[in-house]
């Protein structure tokens, strides 16, 4: 894992993840961890729901294509 270390964070937004880690019985550090992960999380879910949808309109525009990979093996084995 990376250690990070931020700064000039202002001290309201400390103190209101520290009553949060107080309330979830953690510390600071496990509850930054967590908002910073889940943030991430959030942010991958978007992205692959995104990409989902571009998958979605390609395949209506163009339609599916067939796997090509048995017509490459036959196109092989016709070489010998």
């Amino acid at each position: 894992m990376t250690e990070v270390r931020i700064r000039n964070v202002d001290d309201w937004v400390v103190e209101l993840h520290r009553h949060q880690a107080k309330l979830d019985g953690r510390s600071l550090e496990s509850e930054l961890r967590q908002v910073l992960t889940d943030a991430a999380a959030a942010k991958k879910r978007a992205i692959a729901d995104e990409m989902r949808g571009q998958l979605s309109e390609l395949r209506e525009k163009y339609g599916t294509l067939s796997d090509s990979a048995a017509l490459i093996r036959e196109d092989r084995d016709s070489r010998g």
